[in-house]
Formats: C-alpha cells, sequence, structure tokens
C-alpha cells in the first residue's frame, strides 16, 4: 500500500524518537496536517499560540532534553515568523530542525499568495543546511541530513516541503545514479587533541599559583571533572550564564555568573588570577575576562570553528569536555588549598551575604530582588528554570542557586524578549515529571507570555507533575533599557517608549482555567511561592516591583554613576525612587559581615 510524502515524513521522524513537533498550521502544510491524523498525532502536534513561539518551545524542549526540538510552520508568513526563534536557537548552539512549507511547485516564480523566497530567508539561519524537497526521492536523506546536521554541530537546520509534494506517493531512492541512499542515527564523536596539547596544558595550569576556570553549557555533562579539576588546582569557577546550571553553586568556591549580570566575585576573581582554564564556554565579553598579558591561558571545546575567539589562549585543546578533562587531569599536581581558594571562597561567601542584604531592602511596592530571591529556599531540587530577557535576568542570574539537578537557561547570545514562557512550556513537554518555573518581566509578558498561557492551559493536564510557575515582575517599565538610557546614555527615562499598562496577568490566567494571584506588599511574596509551588496546575504570580531598584552590574564604574546622576539632573521622571534604591543597593555592598539593621525582620530565616 503506497503512502504520501507526508506520511512518510512523520513516519521517519518517529524513526528517529522524534516524540513532538511545536507548531502552529496553515495551509501550506496542509499535507502534512492531514498525516497527522492519520497518524493518530505521532509524533505530537503541539499547537502554539504563534510560529514564533513554536520556535521557542523547540528551542526550550532541545535545551532540556538534550534531543533536537522540530518546529513546523506555514509558508510565508509562518515561514518568517520562526526566524527569531530559530536565531535564538543558532545563537546558543541548541539543535533545532525546522519543517516549513512552500507553494505548489507550478506557482514558483509567479508572484503567488504568500511566496517568499525561503531558501534566501533560510540560508543564514540555517546555513548548514536548508534544503527543498522537490521530489519524494530526496527523501529520507534531506529529512535524516537535517536531523544528523542538527545533533552533530548543535545547529539550526531547515527543511522546505512545497505543498504539492506533501500530497505526492513516497517512493524511495532507487540503487541508481543520482540517488542518494540513507539511514538512521548520529553516532557520538569527538576530537581527541593530540598528547603534545594535553601536555603543554598541564604545565602552564601547575605553574599557575592563582587559577581561575570559567565553564559554559559545553561542560555541563563534565560536572564530576571540572569538580575534581578546580580542587586539584585550588581553582575557583565562575560559570557562563548558560553553564549557570554546569556546577551546583553550593560549592563554596563557585562564584557564580560573569559578565555585565554577573557576581562581583566572579569579576575579582577574573581581575586577580594569574591563569585561566575555559571549558565548553564562548563567553563573548573579554572585559571581564583578565587582561590581555596577565594570564596564561588554556580552552577546551568540542568545536573548531568556536574555539581560540576570545582570549589569547597559549593552548586550544578541542574535543569533549568530559573526556579531554579525564586525560588531563592526571597530569595535574595538586596544589595547596591556600591564600587564593580562601579568598574565592571568603569573597563567595561575602556576595551571598550581600544579596540577602539586597533582597531585604525596603522597596515600593515589592523589591524585584526579593521576589526572587525568597524563591531560592524554596526550589526543588529537581526544578527546571527559565528567565526572560531584560531585568529579570539579572535576579535570575545573582539569585537564584543552583543545586541538586536543576537545570537553568535563558536566551544567552541573541538576548531576545520573550521566550521565558515558550521555554518552560518547551521544558514540560520534555519533562512532565518535573516543576518548571518562569520568571519574566511585564513587558515580555505583554509581548507573548500571556498568549503562550493559552498554550499551557491547552496542555497541562498531560503532565504528570502540572507545576508550571510563571512569575510577572510587574513594574510597569520597561526596565532594562530604561536603566541602560540612565547608565550608558546619561538620559532620563522616555515615557513615551518606557512606560506599559498595568495588567492584571493572575485574573487573565484564571480566566484560561490556570490559577494565579497578585502580589502588593512584601508580606506576600513567600506564601505566593508556596502556593504556586503547591497547586495543581499552571500558576501565574504577578509581583508588583519596583522600577527604581537599580541592576548595577559587578563592575560598576564612576562614569556609569556619574552618567546615572546625569539622568536625575535632566528630570528623570522616577529620579527620587532612582537615587534612593540605588544608593542602598550600593551600601549594602560595603556592609561588614552582620546584620544591617535595616534589614526585613526575618530576612535571615529565609535564607
Amino acid at each position: 500500500m503506497s503512502i504520501k510524502v507526508s506520511d512518510y515524513i512523520l513516519q521517519r521522524l518517529r524513526e528517529w524518537d522524534v516524540q513532538h513537533v511545536f507548531a502552529y498550521p496553515g495551509d501550506g502544510i496542509n499535507g502534512l496536517l492531514a498525516a497527522w491524523g492519520r497518524a493518530e498525532n505521532k509524533p505530537q502536534f503541539v499547537q502554539a499560540r504563534h510560529e514564533e513561539m513554536a520556535a521557542f518551545e523547540a528551542v526550550g524542549y532541545a535545551k532540556f532534553s538534550g534531543k533536537v526540538g522540530v518546529c513546523a510552520a506555514t509558508s510565508g508568513p509562518g515561514a518568517i515568523h520562526l526566524l527569531n526563534g530559530l536565531y535564538d536557537a543558532k545563537l546558543d548552539h541548541v539543535p533545532v530542525v525546522a519543517l516549513v512549507g512552500q507553494t505548489n511547485r507550478s506557482a514558483m516564480g509567479g508572484s503567488y499568495q504568500q511566496e517568499v523566497d525561503l531558501h534566501t530567508l533560510f540560508k543564514d539561519v540555517a546555513a548548514d543546511f536548508c534544503e527543498m524537497v522537490t521530489v519524494p526521492e530526496q527523501l529520507p536523506n534531506v529529512l535524516d541530513r537535517a536531523l544528523r546536521t542538527a545533533y552533530a554541530k548543535r545547529t539550526v537546520t531547515a527543511v522546505i516541503l512545497p505543498a504539492d509534494v506533501q500530497e505526492l506517493d513516497y517512493s524511495p531512492p532507487t540503487h541508481a545514479f543520482k540517488m542518494v541512499p540513507s539511514s538512521l542515527g548520529v553516532a557520538d564523536y569527538a576530537p581527541v587533541p593530540a598528547d603534545q596539547d594535553i601536555a603543554h596544558a598541564a604545565e602552564i595550569l601547575n605553574a599557575g599559583h592563582k587559577v581561575a576556570i570559567l565553564v559554559g553549557q559545553g561542560a555541563r555533562a563534565a560536572r564530576a571533572e571540572v569538580e575534581h579539576a578546580a580542587d586539584l588546582l585550588g581553582a575557583g569557577v565562575a560559570k557562563a550564564l548558560l553553564g549557570k546550571d554546569v556546577l551546583p553553586d553550593d560549592l563554596p568556591y563557585v562564584t557564580g555568573s560573569i559578565g555585565l549580570l554577573g557576581t562581583r566575585p566572579s569579576y575579582e576573581m577574573m581581575r586577580d588570577c594569574d591563569t585561566l582554564l575555559v571549558i565548553g564556554s564562548s563567553f563573548p565579553y573579554t572585559q571581564f575576562m583578565p587582561e590581555f598579558g596577565q594570564a596564561r591561558a588554556v580552552q577546551i571545546d568540542n568545536d573548531p570553528f568556536m574555539i581560540g575567539l576570545r582570549y589569547p589562549f597559549e593552548v586550544n585543546l578541542v574535543g569533549d569536555a568530559a573526556g579531554t578533562l579525564k586525560r588531563l587531569l592526571p597530569m595535574l599536581k595538586a596544589k595547596r588549598h591556600g591564600d587564593w581558594r580562601k579568598t574565592v571562597e571568603k569573597n563567595t561567601a561575602r556576595w551571598w551575604e550581600v544579596m540577602q542584604r539586597r533582597a531585604a531592602v525596603d522597596a515600593d511596592p515589592v523589591n524585584p530582588e526579593y521576589v526572587v530571591h525568597a524563591l531560592d529556599d524554596l526550589l526543588p531540587d529537581n526544578a527546571v528554570l527559565a528567565a526572560d530577557s531584560g531585568s529579570a535576568a539579572n535576579w535570575y542570574a545573582r539569585h537564584l542557586r543552583m543545586r541538586g539537578h536543576m537545570r537553568g537557561s535563558l536566551s544567552g547570545t541573541l538576548a531576545t524578549m520573550g521566550p521565558g514562557v515558550p521555554y518552560v512550556i518547551g521544558a514540560k513537554f520534555a519533562h512532565p515529571d518535573r516543576p518548571a518555573i518562569a520568571i519574566v518581566g511585564d513587558g515580555a509578558m505583554q509581548m507573548n507570555g500571556m498568549a503562550e498561557l493559552v498554550t499551557a492551559a491547552k496542555y497541562w493536564r498531560q503532565w504528570r507533575d502540572p507545576r508550571l510557575v510563571v512569575a510577572v515582575l510587574n513594574n510597569q517599565d520597561l526596565n532594562q533599557v530604561t536603566w541602560e538610557m540612565r547608565a550608558m546614555e546619561g538620559a532620563p527615562q522616555f515615557l513615551p517608549s518606557q512606560s506599559i499598562p498595568d495588567v492584571r496577568y493572575a485574573d487573565f490566567a484564571r480566566s484560561v482555567g490556570l490559577e494565579g494571584t497578585r502580589v502588593e506588599e512584601p508580606g506576600g511574596v513567600v506564601d505566593a511561592w508556596q502556593r504556586a509551588l503547591a497547586a495543581d496546575r499552571p500558576f501565574v504570580i504577578d509581583f508588583r516591583t519596583d522600577p527604581a531598584v537599580p541592576p548595577i552590574p559587578p563592575h560598576a564604574t564612576l562614569d556609569q554613576i556619574e552618567a546615572a546622576a546625569s539622568a536625575v539632573l535632566h528630570g528623570d521622571s522616577d529620579r527620587v525612587g532612582m537615587v534612593r534604591q540605588g544608593v542602598k543597593a550600593k551600601v549594602q555592598e560595603m556592609l561588614p559581615g552582620r546584620r544591617h539593621r535595616g534589614d526585613r525582620p526575618g530576612a535571615d530565616d529565609q535564607r
């Protein structure tokens, strides 16, 4: 019995163990939709509210499952909508395959309705593999190569499917010229660094007295090896944001995140080290790394195209993080944990005290740092976390301590608005038995998070653990840009661009069958988190937070402080609150170790 091309595509996806396709329908993929009906919805068609959200959900699924994420969209506008989510995957090195409809072959080149040159549209985002199927015999090769390339290169690939081709009878390639056979699966592999390079790297690391390690998402499968290396070298370990879940933060030498959203101890460690080991990270901001010439440096990365980019490394080791470290560790000489390690640990302990005090600073109505800090102690050890771009990412980076089997991510390199809610929806399909939490700003929530609550309402009953918590930091301000204008431009808040309306997010959640609550005073914060984490369905917390709490970077300079002061002098609409909160926040970093008398009573107990 013959099957159609569309039937074969779904069959091949099942053979690749693809269990979900995040998508939105349209007539450019009607053939596939009909095939889904014949296939009893296997793999499952997960209906997002918008193609961009479908792509973000595929990214979230891929980030948290380790498997390829697959999304699908119709021709023309549907394909265009996918792009932002696909670029998020490409820039964060996440394997995603896009299945995209196209007009009939007979209409191509005729300026037909919804005809877009998809090869041109996708040639950058899917640069490693983008192909259109024009005859059935191109399958399964085209689909196999798209999946295999996405896995092997951890990137985005695209398969373009003209509507009429989807309806053709499938016929496989034959044993003949101009036919390309194919096979399933992708083998695990990793380059092997040369012995002399391993030895050279060991020599550099052994010679160092103040060793710093920076890990990224490429070190996630090498936790034990990274811990062993840090112990041997007496090193502290900083984490790029995409590697926040590589090591637990309850290790005393883990200094936390690095960069603009990072911690002071990470900044100090990089400032003062004489040796640097970077594992599985392409962290781009070299100003947060040691001064050039200050430190001898070694990099480990499995991508030869990303090696040696961020620092003048003396040795570049191309290989899998765990496998390379296993070869390197026997050559490392154990160092005494002296003043350097003690300083790293002391600075880290001090930082967490500062975070506790900053969270306890009074604000109007609620301090956003307190909102996130209060969650830290309440997090289940198997939680999956996502933060949206903006000031919410600051508090995620600085106040949440990874432990146990927690996972966390955000839009790292693209830093786009809007992936927080779709990320955790994708995560729930990857891990339906684990709680998922998104921390998002009100700008991102209004942009697309509210619509995706409808998606959560549609599917939450399928999840063994129904907990999906969306925390909205509702300050009626596009806060990150407001602070960037103040600090970088010395410009006051421009209300026509920065002010956004107050929305009753919890009320909206309840209107679509979910649960929620609004918090307008500090005393309700912990109770709201506890209610959300005990709920029997997705839960939205609308936290009314103070926009005047500044996301001061760990390296705040006099110039930036003066620029913020200039904004006040030029009439910033929130100048009183900005000065008040900025001074209070900075004071917390200068106080001695014991609790400040201005802290909220009971703040220590919440730690």
